[in-house]
């Protein structure tokens, strides 16, 4: 008998589909302009206005921080149209492509010089990592039979390139930026997503079973937010919340100073509609079981807020004091102050699987190692990191600057946080999501992470008033008295749960490879 003929979709290499290679290459690239230009952003707002290609845009720390949060509160929120276009419209495949060409044409507007150019590049690259974050991830899940033993793994080595493009764009683009000027920095993340885009482009055939537009059986699966919102009408005392919430956004909106008081207004209206859906889910859920673990879900929502909100401090005030408060000598040579920023992906490709092997032990020996237990650890151990800025702000008052050692701490605990929330966090809620529920949950799970990033924001320019000092002390205080509060609460909480993690357990026990990586 002749060997059957593989499809171009149904080569394998190393054991795993070759279209993985593909989405790992692409992401790889689209990560690394991501987080290259992520490393310069705040920078490069806070420079002096000078002549020549070392001039920034000379705004105050705040201004900065304050936009910064926006941006990346966008990025996340973004996720939910572009989770929806996919599912409903054109496929998760024609997304990522459209996603590619906006972040290629927004990172190249970003290397002119000019500010018309700044914001257009911001708003482009916003839409397409929108377009493009949460329809590679699930392409990557498609490239699986519903039972592959491989998937987990392939998501692992799907991961490697999230972090390996993070490391690798905060060494160079952060170089290129420092020597040869900011929009060459910005341009270099380009020339990334570029290639990211040529390898998309290129590796089609291997994806052919992947990401297609949905059929009409698979629309009616969903349900949809109009759905929602029409019962939301139907309802008076939900509906009544809803409008009071949005009076109040009006109102601050009116009566706020600050520059972006319509932004927080338009957000306040944003989250009340949030808040009508979240209520209208929970009364439509089918038996106790199904509410009670919908508790816990809102209560994993509000500590995947409270991380983000204060993790990411790294990209902002964290990164303004590496560039001004840090003595980055080095044997002579001044380490570029973006180059802090790749300690996060660095230290995940690291410690990753040191990490999984020790929750896989703790599980082994019959000790809490639920997701629970994982989240509110992984809160305690990132707020344990601001200690290190604490102690970095105190040399700094005594000393007129900082070592680096304190930095590279910080950022140690915080992903050595991040490893014990991120991972869990997001397989955790879709254990715990209705079935029926689960695009728009998911969509749900990325405005908080986004609402964590302007939380961020708003906590790093509260510091140009009260010092980091304050800040730093109070990051550290809140997260690991919230974290401990979680833990204090845990067995009642793991009662609402209802074993939804007992069948995952006993699957997991005989499993022999454990590897997580991070994407945030």
């Amino acid at each position: 008998m002749a060997d059957t003929v593989k499809l171009p979709y149904q080569k394998e290499l190393f054991g795993h589909p070759v279209g993985l290679y593909v989405l790992f290459f692409t992401e790889m690239w689209e990560r690394f302009s991501y987080y290259g230009m992520r490393a310069l952003l705040v920078l490069y707002m806070t420079a002096e206005t000078l002549k020549g290609e070392q001039s920034g845009l000379g705004w105050t720390e705040g201004e900065a921080i304050a936009l910064y949060g926006w941006y990346t509160m966008l990025v996340y929120l973004m996720s939910i149209p572009g989770g929806f276009i996919a599912d409903r419209l054109i496929g998760q495949k024609k997304a990522v492509t459209i996603g590619a060409l906006l972040l290629t044409a927004g990172h190249g507007v970003l290397a002119i010089d000019a500010i018309w150019a700044y914001y257009t590049g911001l708003g482009l690259v916003i839409l397409g990592v929108g377009m493009l974050k949460p329809n590679i991830s699930t392409m990557v899940g498609g490239l699986y039979k519903q039972n592959d033993i491989r998937r987990d793994k392939g998501f692992s080595i799907f991961y490697v390139g999230i972090n390996l493009g993070s490391f690798t764009a905060s060494l160079s683009v952060g170089l290129v930026a420092s020597v040869y000027g900011w929009h060459y920095g910005f341009g270099l993340a380009g020339i990334g997503m570029l290639l990211g885009l040529l390898v998309y482009l290129y590796g089609q055939r291997f994806l052919v079973q992947v990401g297609n537009v949905p059929t009409i059986e698979e629309k009616s699966n969903d349900i949809s937010i109009g759905t929602l919102l029409s019962q939301l009408l139907k309802s008076p005392l939900q509906l009544g919340i809803v409008i009071a919430i949005i009076a109040y956004a009006v109102y601050s909106g009116l009566t706020y100073n600050g520059n972006d008081s319509w932004g927080f207004a338009i957000l306040y209206i944003f989250l009340a509609f949030v808040t009508g859906m979240m209520m209208m889910i929970y009364k439509n859920l089918n038996g106790q079981v199904e509410k009670d673990r919908y508790v816990v879900l809102l209560l994993s929502l509000l500590m995947v807020i409270v991380f983000w909100g204060c993790f990411e401090q790294m990209g902002g005030l964290m990164n303004l004091y590496a560039e001004q408060k840090t003595d980055r000598m080095l044997f002579g040579w001044e380490v570029p102050a973006a180059w802090f920023q790749g300690a996060n992906a660095g230290f995940i490709i690291l410690f990753s699987v040191f990490v999984a092997n020790i929750w896989a032990k703790r599980k082994l020996k019959g000790k809490a190692a639920d997701s629970l237990f994982k989240m509110a650890t992984g809160v305690i151990i990132m707020g344990i990191g601001f200690v290190y800025m604490v102690f970095a702000s105190m040399e700094y008052e005594n000393n007129g600057s900082s070592a680096m050692y304190w930095l590279v701490l910080a950022y140690f605990f915080h992903t050595m946080g991040e490893l014990c929330l991120s991972p869990v966090s997001l397989s955790f809620f879709t254990k715990l999501a209705p079935a029926r529920y689960m695009a728009l949950m998911m969509g749900v799970y990325w405005a908080a992470t986004g609402l964590g990033n302007k939380v961020a924001g708003v906590i790093g320019e509260s510091a140009s008033k009260a010092g980091e000092l304050n800040v730093f002390g109070g990051l550290f205080i809140f997260a690991v008295l919230f974290g401990i509060l979680v833990l204090l609460f845990i067995k009642p909480l793991r009662r609402l749960t209802h074993g939804a993690e007992d069948k995952e357990t006993i699957i997991r026990d005989n499993q022999t490879e454990g590897f997580e990586l991070s994407d945030h």
